[in-house]
């Protein structure tokens, strides 16, 4: 398994659904997608790995690459308990990457 951020091409969010093309194992690059409310929750204005549904206390939901690495940044705010608002952002490589051109969640 590999970042899939290094081995993708046309990788962008509708939605929740990240999309993007993956290379397989024969070189090619193929159609992947996730959802990430399937494994991205919110704690307390946190995302949290392994959780679920995400969306449905956020707004401002967006994905770019940062950094000089690179890297693949969902940010969000995010409502805690209290109903505030909390600026949020995960990258998506520390537990996502490309198996074989499709999504894995580890």
């Amino acid at each position: 398994m590999s970042d899939f951020h290094t081995s993708a091409e046309d990788t962008h969010l509708d939605g929740t659904i990240l999309k993007a093309r993956l290379i397989n194992p024969d070189g090619e690059h193929q159609d992947a997608a996730i959802n990430l409310d399937d494994i991205l929750g919110n704690n307390e204005g946190a995302f949290a790995w392994g959780g679920s549904g995400f969306s449905g206390s956020a707004e401002e939901i967006r994905f770019d690459f940062e950094g000089e690495d690179n890297h693949p940044a969902l940010r969000a705010r995010l409502f805690n308990s209290e109903g505030e608002a909390v600026d949020a952002v995960v990258n998506l490589a520390e537990r996502l990457g490309n198996q074989n051109g499709g999504f894995y969640f580890e």
